[in-house]
C-alpha cells in the first residue's frame, strides 16, 4: 500500500520491470557523477571549516549554566557569520549545549564527509578569549588555568583509587 499510494505517485520509486531497470542503468552514471561532484565540494568546505572555533556569547549563571541553550541553528549561524555557509541540519549535536565552555561539534557536510569545529560558549568576548587560552574565571573572579585544575582533579581521583575504604593508617 505504501508503494502504491505514496512512492509510485511521487516518482520516488519505480516498479521492478525490465524497462525501469534500463532507465535506472542509464541514469546511474549521471547520479554517480553528481554524487562525486557533491562530495568533492563537501571535502573542500570541510578543509575550510575543520578545526575552526566559533564564539557564541550567551547569558549564564555563576555556576556556568546557560539561561537557555545553544542549538544547531545557533552554531550554523555562527559558522555562516565566519564565512562558510552551513545548514543547521548539517550540524550534529546529540543534546543542546547548556553550559559555558569549549564544546566540540560535528558537521556532516556529505554522507561520506564530516568535519569538527569548536564552539566557544561564553558570557562575553573577553571570557571567550580567556577560554581559548585555557583559562577560566571562577565564582570569586579569580583566573584559573584549566589544565592545572584538571591535573589536580585527576591526581585526587588517582589517590582515592589507591586507598580502599578503611585502609587508612589510623583505621583499626
Amino acid at each position: 500500500g505504501y508503494a502504491r499510494n505514496y512512492l509510485l505517485p511521487r516518482k520516488k520509486a519505480l516498479r521492478a520491470s525490465e524497462s525501469s531497470r534500463a532507465v535506472f542503468q542509464e541514469q546511474r552514471s549521471q547520479l554517480e557523477a553528481e554524487n562525486l561532484k557533491n562530495r568533492s565540494e563537501a571535502e573542500r568546505i570541510a578543509e575550510d571549516v575543520n578545526g575552526r572555533t566559533i564564539i557564541i556569547v550567551r547569558q549564564a549563571s555563576d555556576s556556568d549554566q546557560l539561561y537557555g541553550s545553544v542549538t544547531t541553528r545557533d552554531i550554523a549561524n555562527g559558522i555562516t557569520e565566519s564565512g562558510v555557509t552551513v545548514d543547521r541540519r548539517q550540524v550534529i549535536l546529540p543534546n543542546p549545549i547548556k553550559t559555558v565552555g569549549m564544546h566540540p561539534v560535528r558537521i556532516d557536510l556529505h554522507p561520506e564527509v564530516s568535519s569538527e569545529i569548536i564552539a566557544n560558549i561564553a558570557r562575553s568576548e573577553e571570557e571567550a578569549k580567556m577560554q581559548a587560552r585555557g583559562e577560566r574565571v571562577n565564582r570569586d573572579g579569580d583566573v584559573i588555568d584549566v589544565a592545572e585544575e584538571e591535573a589536580a582533579l585527576e591526581a585526587a581521583i588517582e589517590a582515592e583509587a589507591v586507598f580502599e575504604e578503611g585502609a587508612t593508617p589510623d583505621a583499626k
